[in-house]
């Protein structure tokens, strides 16, 4: 079992990986993959830059977890992330056999970890995941809404800087 500063660190790593994507104006999610304390796939999203839909973070963490153990099962590994996983997310993390997720801020429009709904714990498949939510909750919180905020600003100057240049 890990210790709370641990998972904190690990934590920490997940939001170097979402500031990566925030850096590249992708929404700033991040994700790490750790077994027996190292870790073994970093990731962040990626759809905009790839025009991809899949190109979340915990798809490239596992993607890279997967090679660094040359196993397509990463069953004693855990997975942090900075928001709650969507379906897609969900579904690699019961397919890889992922043992335990831990992420920061929920989502309350797409989290399938127990928010929405819970994917992971549903017994009807055939692997479930452990999940502990809140790990640095106000840190991955304030990553995404200060992203979507200047976001909003942005569109609105644009927006505005158009409507000058039709009025000409």
């Amino acid at each position: 079992m890990l210790t709370m500063k641990e998972k904190e660190y690990f934590m920490g790593e997940a939001i170097k990986e979402a500031k990566k994507a925030r850096n590249k104006l992708e929404v700033p999610i991040g994700a790490v993959i750790v077994l027996n304390g190292l870790i073994i796939g970093r990731g962040h999203n990626g759809r905009e830059e790839s025009l991809d839909a899949t190109a979340h973070a915990e798809m490239f963490a596992i993607k890279e977890a997967n090679e660094t153990l040359k196993n397509w099962r990463l069953e004693d590994a855990q997975l942090f992330v900075t928001l709650e996983p969507c379906p897609m997310c969900s579904g690699a993390m019961i397919l890889s056999r992922v043992k335990e997720l831990y992420y920061g801020a929920a989502d309350p429009k797409g989290g399938t970890a127990g928010t929405l709904m819970n994917l992971l714990t549903d017994s009807r498949f055939n692997h479930q995941v452990m999940i502990e939510k809140g790990i640095l909750e106000y840190e991955c919180s304030e990553l995404l809404t200060y992203f979507f905020r200047e976001l909003r600003k942005r569109k609105k100057t644009e927006k505005a800087e158009q409507k000058k240049l039709d009025e000409r």
